[in-house]
């Protein structure tokens, strides 16, 4: 049965009804709904779905459903045995048409949220059309229907989203490549008056590409960066923060551990160190508050540095957060275990011209792991302390560890000490920054 309402007689109000002057309204909602131009959203993706409430998108109509509502009327009674099937198989299509620059949602019983940046409204409503087309071809045999379950979103409103139809011709026009999208657009763009002020396209503080993404095994992700303080302990002044990433599947509330993470291909994983850097600079204009930080330590997989498209990627936001501290970046590259030390000193000759300083994060630290990484030209390494130690067993771990990371890297940086007096016993032991929150 289709998400929506229908429109009902106004009898005589009986106690406790709505006043009668609130009739025209429900009235409006009402044939919105039936009509298909009010699209109900699930609780469940609703925050989701707020991320990409960007005005500038939707003018620019980038921002599109695909609704599979016609599958769901020609199954009928059988939907409820079968729409479980159906999801997944737009998902697949989807995945393979919009995942490498755009985003996808399921939001409700019938409806998939799209948005793809990188193309312009009739190029990008062109695409959701062929994919839906696919998907009815698949399960009805036909497609004929398929333009009238693409939509535009123009407005989005807590539990809904306003949607208008698209121009089917004008659509289909460039789809079977009668048209060139960007010919169109441009005669479309020009015959507007007034003309538009500012360029959309480029519009600031728009959809941020990179979160949440499809996994290449089919889990919706998101990425998170939040920032912590981190302090030089000599003087116990604080540098700067560190950029601390929280990968997490939204069907499931799960986050991801680093060894999972770790685990992802290569693809996700650029993806995911991408969306750590741009969230962990939107926060950092928030939380510094106009204050220009020394510097900022930013993660970064090794599997992304190894090859040329991940540095390629990563060198913009990397120059872009740069630009908002003082001294510079501090790239810490993660996933180090196993890697041979030339191969390593290869990723970190090739970013040591963009940061402050080059770290090493260990995961796991241990004496053999910390000897295999001499002559890999790391200038720093990074550890966290471990959870729920004793203050003897703390310092047992601590002077042993840094006494091994010490005769590969000059600095040694301790995560989560949790106290002063702690970060005070790993300045003794010989450790030269760390951070403060517990374990």
């Amino acid at each position: 049965m289709s998400e929506s309402a229908g429109v009902t007689d106004h009898p005589a109000e009986p106690a406790g009804a709505r006043p009668a002057a609130e009739a025209p309204t429900l009235d409006a909602q009402a044939l919105a709904q039936l009509s298909g131009a009010l699209r109900l959203v699930s609780d469940d993706v609703q925050a989701s779905v707020d991320r990409f409430s960007d005005p500038h998108m939707m003018a620019a109509g980038k921002v599109n459903i695909v609704s599979v509502e016609a599958v769901q009327q020609r199954f009928g009674t059988r939907w409820s045995l079968r729409k479980d099937q159906v999801f997944a198989f737009t998902e697949r299509v989807l995945q393979r048409g919009v995942a490498t620059s755009g985003v996808f949602l399921r939001v409700s019983d019938t409806d998939f949220f799209i948005i793809q940046p990188e193309l312009g409204r009739l190029a990008g409503q062109a695409a959701c059309l062929r994919y839906l087309r696919e998907v009815l071809n698949h399960f009805l045999g036909e497609s004929h229907m398929a333009a009238a379950g693409v939509m535009q979103v123009t407005r989005m409103t807590k539990g809904r989203m306003e949607a208008q139809p698209v121009d089917a011709r004008q659509m289909e026009a460039v789809e079977s490549g009668a048209v060139a999208a960007e010919e169109a657009e441009a005669a479309e763009a020009a015959a507007m008056l007034p003309a538009q002020e500012g360029d959309l396209e480029t519009s600031p503080g728009g959809l941020n590409p990179w979160t949440p993404f499809v996994s290449g095994d089919g889990r919706h992700i998101r990425v998170s960066a939040t920032l912590e303080p981190v302090y030089e302990l000599k003087g116990f002044t604080r540098i700067g923060f560190r950029m601390i990433r929280r990968v997490i599947v939204i069907a499931t509330g799960e986050e991801l551990t680093a060894q999972q993470v770790a685990a992802l291909s290569s693809v996700d994983i650029l993806r995911t160190d991408l969306a750590t850097i741009t969230r962990g600079i939107d926060r950092l204009k928030v939380e510094a508050e106009g204050e220009q930080q020394l510097s900022l330590i930013v993660p970064l997989s090794f599997s992304s540095l190894s090859t040329q498209r991940g540095r390629t990627e990563l060198m913009a936001p990397l120059k872009e957060a740069g630009t908002l501290v003082k001294l510079g970046v501090v790239c810490e590259i993660h996933d180090i275990e196993g890697v041979p030390p030339g191969a390593l000193l290869a990723a970190t000759s090739l970013v040591r011209p963009f940061s402050l300083l080059v770290v090493g994060r260990l995961a796991g630290p241990s004496l053999a792991t910390m000897e295999r990484l001499r002559g890999a030209g790391l200038q720093a390494l990074s550890l966290e302390c471990p959870p729920g130690l004793g203050d003897a067993e703390f310092l047992g771990w601590a002077s042993t560890t840094i006494a091994a990371a010490r005769k590969v890297a000059k600095s040694v940086l301790i995560y989560r000490a949790g106290s002063p007096k702690r970060a005070g016993a790993l300045a003794s032991f010989g450790a030269t920054h760390a951070s403060l929150a517990a374990a």
